[in-house]
């Protein structure tokens, strides 16, 4: 019948079978010796993303980056060339660290405690009484860490010899290209810490079958009787990358009257900024820790740092094109990040119950159905990376 919708037929296990049925080993959520191999052969020889060139306006622009699972201070700024930059945030003659601000402007970088200083470029530009040295200036610049930029998303990669950026990103890149976020120029942020291994946290958000329990209030409209769980209606698999396609209750009922005002009017800033609706149902999950939510009125990125085995950050942005221009827009802005920090509140306690249950050692082994394959394959990824990592070292 015309307009009739779709009836909902969830990913079939056929369809997912070659990654496989088996248990998945507990220990790796909550084990400091797995969280070591996690560090060396995932997080220390991929790109992560830290933050976007809206932050880096102008030459001498910086953010400051802390970095538990390298345990390092990482400096990124935008050079008098106009190119962006990464260094360790430590003077090159006994360690101390450079900068304490997380943001801002300078033309250049100076030691407090023995006024060395350096350009945007990392070069030492000049240290008093220099002469006493016994080293030349061109080997005591500030060291480098790789920095790409994709998407206005920028990316380090802390390994020596890295793969470029878009080789690594595969064909997401493009996708990522047509995205808001590559034309963003403000966002909103929200910052948690929370008692859960990195991969626990980040799974949570990598599957719908909680949503009728721990979201009936906020996250409703998301089921319906076609589909109770509000399981998606496709899963992509891209090398160690995924994407997922949400499912659109077209039976829901209207949100409150606040949030359709909210909704109406990113939906018409959308618009004016030409940003249509491909790929607006759409979740990119990049290996290993970062997500982005295709929709152009509520456009957000989510990355999970590790800080140990059992600890993570969470880093929610909502990205926009231009400052508001209405109040009507103020409004919607601030009331769709606090949605999404409202659906985040809801998800917080089970999580971390989620860690101490694992963490007592008393299960060997947890189970993922096949809606949860997302979760199945975020796993396997760690695995065979970590396995190669340990075969590299015992050649």
């Amino acid at each position: 019948m015309a307009g009739q919708a779709a009836v909902f037929s969830p990913v079939s296990q056929s369809q997912v079978d070659w990654l496989g049925t088996d248990p998945i080993p507990a220990e790796p959520f909550y084990d400091p010796n797995f969280y070591e191999l996690e560090r060396q052969a995932v997080f220390l020889k991929s790109w992560i993303e830290v933050g976007h060139v809206c932050e880096l306006p102008e030459p001498g622009s910086f953010i400051r980056r802390e970095i538990e699972f390298a345990k390092a201070s990482i400096l990124i700024v935008r050079g008098k060339d106009g190119a962006i930059r990464a260094f360790h945030n430590v003077c090159t003659h006994r360690g101390t660290q450079l900068v304490e601000a997380e943001a801002g402007r300078q033309s250049t970088f100076s030691c407090p405690y023995h006024m060395w200083t350096f350009g945007t470029d990392g070069g030492l530009i000049s240290a008093p009484d220099f002469g006493q040295f016994h080293v030349a200036k061109e080997d005591c610049s500030l060291p480098k860490v790789a920095v790409e930029v994709c998407a206005g998303l920028i990316f380090i990669n802390f390994a020596d010899r890295p793969p470029p950026l878009r080789e690594w990103l595969g064909d997401l890149a493009d996708r990522l290209d047509a995205f808001l976020v590559a034309r963003a120029t403000a966002f909103h942020e929200y910052v948690y810490e929370i008692d859960a291994n990195w991969k626990l946290t980040y799974d949570n958000f990598q599957e719908n079958y909680h949503l009728r329990f721990i979201h009936p209030r906020s996250g409703g409209a998301a089921t319906g009787p076609d589909n109770p769980f509000g399981y998606p209606v496709r899963y992509g698999f891209h090398g160690q990358h995924r994407t997922q396609t949400i499912w659109s209750n077209v039976s829901a009922p209207p949100p409150p009257p606040a949030a359709m005002l909210a909704y109406a009017a990113a939906g018409r800033a959308a618009a004016v900024n030409g940003l249509g609706l491909n790929d607006a149902k759409d979740y990119i999950a990049l290996f290993p820790n970062f997500f982005l939510f295709g929709s152009p009125v509520q456009h957000f990125s989510h990355v999970i740092m590790p800080i140990d085995a059992t600890r993570s950050r969470g880093v929610i942005r909502v990205y926009w094109i231009g400052e508001d221009s209405s109040a009507s827009e103020s409004f919607a802005r601030e009331l769709l990040m606090a949605t999404a920090r409202d659906i985040h509140a809801e998800d917080r306690a089970v999580i971390e119950a989620g860690q101490k249950g694992l963490s007592s050692g008393a299960l060997k082994h947890i189970h993922f159905q096949t809606q949860e394959v997302l979760c199945r394959h975020l796993y396997q990824q760690v695995a065979a990376a970590v396995e190669r990592h340990q075969a590299q070292n015992v050649r």
